[in-house]
């Protein structure tokens, strides 16, 4: 072989070995939405989709990660399920995201765990849930029911004098685990059974007149009764429009709501529902210069000064900024350095606090109970005083009391059994 062309053959394979990183490099880092932007819980997730694009491009006009910019991939799951499991398969070897950030529904969730599982891909999800999870490829940034509903029931007993209960559900999996914890915690706290009163509705229910009325005749019996909601999506319209139709005002049954916050009550006016509460980690009201900055920088971005904040927009927040420091810290984005990494760090909320990542996928979030203003915001009547740290598993469930979650070493398990000291298995449920 001519020796000059055997040098200059080898110098281009070296050029081109050389050069392949740093074409990498140029390359985007793809983030997935997985969110529902049309059907029942377009109501509720069409503004994640906004704020994962707002965050998205803030962090991309820092420099973006690594030395790279950040392309968002946003795909539409219409409130479907197994299309949001064909979808989430899609993102992850088709698109090739580095991370995933969606679903709000539990059954989303549990529709796509297999999936993440399978493919070893990255979900954050920003939505309160009824726990009974922890799984080595989620991040749940929202409240567990340590974080919102156990505090929410403690309030209503302690603070309104509440001794019946309504506990009002969409019929799927999250209200039906909440339910089942919230009922065996009023139980064990000498509740009689025959004051709680348990309902579920479909989604997009729009008929509550029987029900509504139903829950009248059941407040009307003597005892202070109070409705505990977890009531999902655009049923949540025609159910507070009912109650006023009725005349139940606040002062004689209140509802404490975990799924109506700002968007929600954005969607219809709100004088009638004045007095009513909801339970969240985050109230736009909150008045500190982080949550300041973020409605301020919220609103030029999206370009009107009426879109409201809620609190799993701030779970995205919280969520997206540990995954950059987690990405920083391992100086990678691949699914088992982030998870490596990213146990034990630490990121602002909105709310004046720290939200940090435990060993069990959770983070510290404080609670707060808000009341309905005319205006579609919450005024804080209550919150804890200090952070909660979120568990995966409840107490208040002899099933659950004894299990654990805890991915570092050396347990590495979602389910860890702190009586056999052995680990469980499967931390994925069937979807309901």
């Amino acid at each position: 072989m001519n020796m000059r062309f055997a040098f200059g053959a080898a110098l281009a394979g070296t050029m081109i070995l050389s050069m392949a990183p740093a074409q990498a490099q140029d390359e985007p880092i793809k983030v997935g939405i997985l969110h529902s932007l049309s059907g029942t819980m377009a109501i509720s997730e069409t503004t994640l989709k906004d704020t994962m694009l707002f965050l998205i491009e803030q962090q991309n006009a820092k420099g973006g990660l690594l030395g790279r910019q950040i392309e968002p991939v946003v795909v539409d799951i219409a409130s479907d399920w197994p299309l949001a499991a064909e979808k989430a398969r899609e993102l992850l070897t088709v698109n090739e995201v580095d991370a995933v950030f969606g679903c709000w529904t539990s059954v989303c969730r549990k529709s796509v765990l297999p999936v993440f599982e399978e493919l070893n891909g990255l979900l954050f999800y920003p939505v309160q849930y009824e726990g009974e999870e922890s799984q080595r490829n989620v991040f749940y940034t929202g409240a567990s029911p340590n974080q919102q509903a156990i505090p929410a029931v403690d309030y209503l007993a302690e603070e309104e004098g509440v001794e019946r209960w309504v506990l009002a559900g969409t019929d799927y999996v999250y209200p039906q685990t909440t339910n089942k914890i919230l009922e065996q915690y009023l139980l064990d706290h000498g509740v009689a059974p025959e004051d709680i009163m348990i309902n579920y509705t479909p989604f997009g229910h729009s008929d509550w007149q029987t029900i509504v009325a139903e829950i009248k005749v059941f407040g009307s019996e003597g005892k202070k009764t109070a409705v505990v909601s977890t009531i999902n999506g655009d049923a949540n319209v025609p159910f507070y429009r009912e109650l006023a139709n009725q005349g139940i005002a606040a002062e004689h049954i209140p509802v404490v709501a975990f799924s109506v916050g700002e968007e929600e009550l954005s969607g219809f006016d709100t004088s009638p529902l004045v007095g009513h509460l909801a339970a969240w980690n985050y109230f736009m009201s909150v008045e500190t210069p982080e949550n300041e900055e973020f409605i301020t920088a919220w609103h030029e971005f999206i370009g009107n000064e009426d879109r409201v904040t809620n609190d799993p927009m701030e779970a995205h927040y919280i969520g997206f900024n540990l995954w950059v420091k987690a990405v920083e810290a391992a100086g990678a984005t691949d699914a088992d350095a982030v998870i490596d990494s990213i146990v034990g760090l630490e990121t602002p909320n909105l709310t004046g606090g720290i939200a940090k990542m435990l060993p069990n996928h959770h983070v510290t979030k404080p609670v707060l109970i808000g009341e309905i203003q005319d205006d579609g915001q919450f005024f804080v009547v209550w919150e804890t005083e200090d952070l909660v740290p979120g568990d995966a598993w409840s107490d208040f469930l002899p099933e659950s009391a004894m299990l654990e979650a805890d991915w570092t070493a050396p347990i590495n398990c979602g389910n860890y059994n702190t009586q056999s000291q052995t680990c469980g298995g499967s931390t994925v449920a069937a979807a309901n």
